[in-house]
């Protein structure tokens, strides 16, 4: 089967799974997966499930991708905050929809090479940051959208929540363990914050603090 022709039945398999959103769909047609999923796993960079990268981490199947992207209601002039870089992979999408995506990324391999795949495909409107992505990015605050690509505990972090504009949505997998995890939308309004459980996942834990090089603990 061509690229084009696993291309065209994974956009089938995203509409059928409730990804409606015209522009989602062609974002994700536009950004070539296969350029951020590593060399053993490119027979499966068009099919909907998840696949290993470098340190232990994923990137997320495309309907997860969708999905969450789906939810921010994203417009084209709007700022969003992504926490968890990894491969680049969700910042590229975002990127075919908003202004700018700022991303935070721990682990600075990880970082090292989305940026390289950002550049070579001219992904000119991604900002990025090596650190604690709990901490938000507070010098470009506020946000108009924030997405977390890994699980908080059962409460959003209070640094991001707080870098949410008024009128904001934040997307993010909350949930006390592994198998409890659901998708979180929160609305920022004039009053406070409202909080819509979506759907159940399984994403790796959101950490704080980026990990010490070798040889410095």
């Amino acid at each position: 089967m061509t690229v084009e022709a696993r291309k065209i039945r994974l956009l089938m398999a995203l509409r059928r799974n409730g990804v409606t959103d015209t522009r989602v769909l062609a974002a994700i047609e536009r950004i070539p997966r296969e350029r951020f999923v590593p060399d053993p796993f490119q027979d499966q960079a068009w099919e909907d499930t998840a696949l290993p990268i470098d340190l232990g981490q994923t990137i997320s199947q495309p309907l997860i991708v969708a999905l969450m992207t789906q939810a921010l209601e994203l417009g084209e002039r709007q700022t969003v905050l992504e926490i968890g870089t990894g491969s680049g992979y969700q910042a590229a999408v975002l990127s075919r929809l908003c202004r700018r995506v700022y991303t935070v990324e721990r682990l600075r391999p990880l970082l090292t090479e989305a940026e390289a795949r950002f550049q070579a495909l001219r992904l000119n409107n991604i900002t990025t940051r090596h650190g604690d992505g709990t901490k938000g990015w507070p010098e470009q605050a506020p946000f108009e959208r924030i997405l977390v690509t890994a699980a908080g505990g059962p409460d959003a972090p209070k640094d991001l929540t707080d870098q949410l504009a008024v009128g904001g949505v934040m997307v993010i997998p909350l949930g006390d363990d592994y198998r409890g995890q659901r998708v979180v939308r929160i609305r920022r309004t004039e009053t406070g914050l409202t909080r819509e459980d979506l759907w159940p996942v399984r994403f790796v834990p959101l950490l704080s603090d980026p990990p010490s090089p070798p040889g410095t603990e």
